[in-house]
Order: structure tokens, then C-alpha cells, then sequence
């Protein structure tokens, strides 16, 4: 009896296998390579990963579509190779236990989780059934009968096993089992995590909800962030979840709105410092007219901030004079301790004796020259002369005093001679107390131009110490800045000075607050939660 089914084994015709594989074509490169078992297929190059799937999947429907049905008396593939696929080796006891196909031939689709290959297989229906992820793409027909006689009805007994594949099972008189009906839950609608009730009241408030959560999941598919987009997604989110909070009762709900107004606020605050344009209004959701400043972003202003400081409490001599020029040399030497200066950049400052400056400056050991002070003022353009902060120069005994790098460097210097050599500051020969107290007003102000950061003014012992002059000097000083349209409103008190600078000058200031800065400093990128 064994030789007659080993011989029944030997007539049959084996069943047919393709594989069409995804491989990448190397390191550093998306490109990804299409191959096929059949030897009649060539290898396709494609230049992505979603690309070379697309035309995978596309290579093997139009194998599946010019494939011959499967043939009723092909011999099972996937017992051609032991039925790996379905039965795991895991153990000589497990594997001794018999496995035998049956059923019509189908012709299987199977594929990996990774989406790596794609393998269409000619097996039985029991075979094809016990392989995971696998799917029956065509069944082949019931072998005509052999006799011409109706087969006999014969019941049968009790107790005795039914197969529904068998093809004789029709005739016993007992109808075929209908598949049962495949019930699929409907999908549920999240956003954030969270599952939105299908009876949550009112409609507009969940169609809002699910709207809202195909949005965020649509932007997290785009190749390119767009912040202002997002700003807006999440402002919408934050007013969503606070009528869900009120309709619901749920304090984690009203958590999440706030959380959400916190990332619109983020959000926007990173666009408008990618695009360079930040607005004057304090409202959280940014409305205001665009100020589009010199310096972007509370790193850059933090940066101009600290080399004030620095300047103040390194200075060597006394005098507002002293003071801006320590400021400007420390700018063009802040990270090496070496710059280039020419003639006009000092003479530009409105300094009574630049050269006198100059030369104490020297003298104290603070500044270091190759020549005399005399040379430097007369270089030009096309030979500067190179100078030396001993103080600023990196030294493995003392740490470095500012943390920028090199690319900011210039644009801080570029910053403070914008505000230092403003148009009407220089017709109007003011001094180099006025236009230090400028640059020190720049970097204490609000994003609307308010002193102060809370609007209440700015102490005059601060600014008495920043700029190096008695605080009596003060309010002349304050008089010829509002003369020469940078300071308006202002009003000096025993204790402060307030007051707004003008629109004019907004582009050069450096705010001390933004709306949403604490929530932006410690979200380095915007998430997405949807």
C-alpha cells in the first residue's frame, strides 16, 4: 500500500513557487533592488524603499494574473519542503507527528511582516490555511468523475469524520457548511491616544474630534514640517478638548487642552524663528503685526545679553567711553580672542579720543596691539589690523566665557553696530553714553518695546552700572534718545526708567520674554501627539 501512494506521489507534477524579493543596493543609499525567481524576470532598480514595494506588489499581481489556475493534481509545494512554514522544528517529538495535506489546490500568497518579499505558492488548501498571513489567490476546480453512473447516496455513520474538503461530500445528502458571515468592527476613531465614544454629544463636537485626529495623522505622513500648520492643528486640538472637558467632566481632558495650547504657542514660536519674523503682540495666539528682527530666537538674544554682562564686570577702566568700546572690541574677538579693526570702526563710535582709548586700553594690559594706536585708526578696509583680548583667548586653566559659536559671532557683531551706528544717532552727534544706553535698552525690553520685562521699567541702579555713568546722568541721556526717535512715553522715577522704544528700532531689539518661551525652551522640537 506504500509503494501505490509513493508511486500516485511520483505521477504528479510539482507545485510551482516564485519569489520576488526587496533588497537595498547598498550603504548610503535609498535606492532598493526588485529581483524574481523566475528566470525569465530581470532585476529592477528603484530609487526608494515605498517605491520598490509599490512596483514589487504590482511584479507580482501580474505574475497572479497571467498564472494558469492551479491545477487540481499538482503535488503540494509546501510539502515538498517538510511544510517548514507551518510546522516549527521544535523538537524531534514535535516533528515525528504525522501531517498530512489535503483539500484542492490553491495557489497561496505569502508574505513577511517587513514587507521584504513576496512568495506565491501551489499547495493544498490545508497547507495553505495553517501558514500564517498566507492567502488563497485561486482554487483549482473538482476532477471530473471517472464513471458515468450517479454516484451511490450512502449516509453516513454515526460518529464517522467529515471532511468539507472532500468532493464526494455533496452527495451524501448533507448541504454544505456556509461560511460564516466575517463581522468587522467598526474602526474606531482616536486622537491623542484616545478613543472618541461613538455617543458622545454633540456631533459637531466629535466630528470635530475625528477630524482633527486625521489631520494630525496626515501630517505626520508629510516629507517637510510646516510649524504653522501644526500651531494651528494644535490650537484647534486645545479648544476641542476643553468642550470635551466640559461635556465629559474628565480633568485629564482640560490637562490635555492646556498642554495643547502650550505646543501651539511652541509651534509658532519656532516658525516665526526659522522665517526670521516675530510679532509684537503678547497674546498667546501670536496675532500682532510682524517685527522681522535682526537677531531670531531667546538664544541669540541670551548670547547679546552675556556679553553686556561680560563687558560689565571685565571692563578695565571706568566711563561709558571705556564701557562701548570694551563692547564692540569684546564682539570682534569673543571667541579666539583675536579679531581685525579698522580706522572707521572706531571712529564711528562718537568717542571724544578714540586714540587716548585706545592707548589706555593698551597700557592696562587689556588689548594688545602689533603697532601703535596711531596705526590702527589710520587702517583701512583692505589692511585691518589684527588685535588680541589676552582675557578672551581659550586657555585649558580657565573656561571659555561664551558658549556661541562661530557663525553668531559676526551676526552679534553686526547687531551692535547697527544699534551703536544708527542714522539718527550719528546726525544727531550723540555720545557714547546715549548709544550704550541704546544697546542696553535693546536687550531689556518686551516684544512690543515695553522696558522691562513685566512693564514695569528698568531699575536705574542696573542701568547707572551697565552703561557706567551716575544715575543723574540718566534722564539727559534718556532726553536724547527720545530726540532721536528711539524712545518714547518714557518717564524716569526715583527708581526706574519706563517707557516704549519706538517702532522704528523694534528690528534691533533682543526681548527679555516671548509668549510660550518657557514651554519652547524646554521643547527643543515640536511633537506631534495626534
Amino acid at each position: 500500500m506504500t509503494e501505490v501512494a509513493g508511486s500516485e506521489l511520483d505521477e504528479r507534477v510539482p507545485g510551482r513557487r516564485w519569489t520576488v524579493r526587496l533588497d537595498a543596493v547598498g550603504r548610503g543609499s535609498t535606492a532598493v533592488r526588485i529581483s524574481c525567481s523566475r528566470p525569465a524576470c530581470t532585476d529592477q532598480r528603484l530609487p526608494s524603499a515605498a517605491a520598490g514595494r509599490a512596483a514589487a506588489v504590482a511584479h507580482l499581481k501580474a505574475h497572479l494574473r497571467a498564472a494558469p489556475a492551479p491545477r487540481a493534481g499538482a503535488y503540494c509545494a509546501c510539502r515538498a519542503e517538510g511544510c517548514h512554514t507551518h510546522l516549527p522544528d521544535t523538537g524531534r517529538d514535535a516533528r515525528a507527528e504525522p501531517w498530512r495535506c489535503g483539500g484542492p489546490v490553491v495557489l497561496a500568497v505569502v508574505t513577511d511582516r517587513e514587507g521584504r518579499w513576496w512568495q506565491a505558492t501551489e499547495c493544498c488548501s490545508r497547507c495553505a490555511a495553517a501558514t500564517p498571513g498566507a492567502r488563497a489567490a485561486a482554487t483549482s476546480r473538482a476532477p471530473a468523475p471517472h464513471h458515468s453512473e450517479p454516484p451511490v447516496s450512502v449516509a453516513p455513520r454515526a460518529g464517522a469524520p467529515q471532511f468539507s474538503d472532500r468532493q464526494g461530500a455533496a452527495s451524501t445528502g448533507v448541504p454544505a457548511p456556509r461560511s460564516a458571515p466575517v463581522r468587522r468592527r467598526p474602526r474606531q476613531a482616536k486622537i491623542a491616544q484616545r478613543v472618541i465614544p461613538h455617543d458622545l454629544r454633540p456631533v459637531t463636537l466629535r466630528d470635530e474630534l475625528v477630524e482633527l485626529g486625521d489631520l494630525f495623522r496626515d501630517y505626520q505622513k508629510r516629507s517637510e514640517p510646516d510649524l504653522a500648520l501644526l500651531a494651528d492643528l494644535h490650537t484647534r486640538k486645545a479648544s476641542a478638548f476643553a468642550a470635551w472637558a466640559e461635556a465629559t467632566g474628565d480633568t485629564r481632558l482640560r490637562l490635555d487642552a492646556q498642554r495643547a495650547e502650550q505646543a501651539a504657542a511652541a509651534a509658532r514660536l519656532q516658525h516665526q524663528q526659522r522665517t526670521g519674523h516675530t510679532t509684537t503682540s503678547t497674546e498667546p495666539d501670536g496675532s500682532g503685526p510682524a517685527v522681522a528682527r535682526l537677531l531670531i530666537g531667546p538664544a541669540q538674544w541670551d548670547h547679546a545679553r552675556s556679553v553686556l554682562a561680560h563687558a560689565t564686570d571685565t571692563a578695565p577702566l571706568p566711563g561709558p567711553e571705556v564701557r562701548l568700546l570694551v563692547v564692540m572690541l569684546t564682539l570682534r574677538a569673543a571667541r579666539t580672542g583675536t579679531g581685525n579693526l579698522v580706522g572707521q570702526d572706531l571712529t564711528g563710535l562718537g568717542l571724544s579720543e578714540p586714540e587716548a582709548l585706545v592707548t589706555q586700553l593698551a597700557d592696562s594690559g587689556w588689548l594688545r596691539l602689533p603697532g601703535t594706536p596711531a596705526e590702527l585708526l589710520a587702517s583701512r578696509p583692505e589692511n585691518p589690523t589684527p588685535i588680541t583680548i589676552p582675557s578672551l583667548v581659550p586657555d585649558e586653566d580657565k573656561p571659555v566665557p561664551f558658549t556661541f559659536g562661530r557663525k553668531l559671532r559676526p551676526k552679534l557683531s553686526g547687531w551692535a553696530q547697527r544699534v551703536v551706528l544708527d542714522k539718527k544717532l550719528r546726525k544727531a552727534k550723540t555720545t557714547a553714553g546715549t548709544r550704550l544706553l541704546a544697546l542696553v535698552l535693546a536687550t531689556h525690553s518686551s516684544p512690543d518695546g515695553r522696558l522691562g520685562s513685566d512693564d514695569q521699567g528698568i531699575g536705574l541702579d542696573h542701568l547707572a552700572s551697565w552703561c557706567a555713568v551716575d544715575p543723574g546722568e540718566l534722564a539727559s541721556l534718556a532726553d536724547r534718545l527720545a530726540a532721536a526717535d528711539w524712545l518714547t512715553e518714557s518717564a524716569l522715577t526715583t527708581t526706574c526708567l519706563t517707557g516704549r522704544l519706538t517702532e522704528r528700532v523694534l528690528p534691533l531689539t533682543c526681548p527679555l520674554t516671548w509668549p510660550g518661551r518657557a514651554e519652547a525652551r524646554g521643547t527643543a522640537l515640536v511633537r506631534v501627539n495626534p
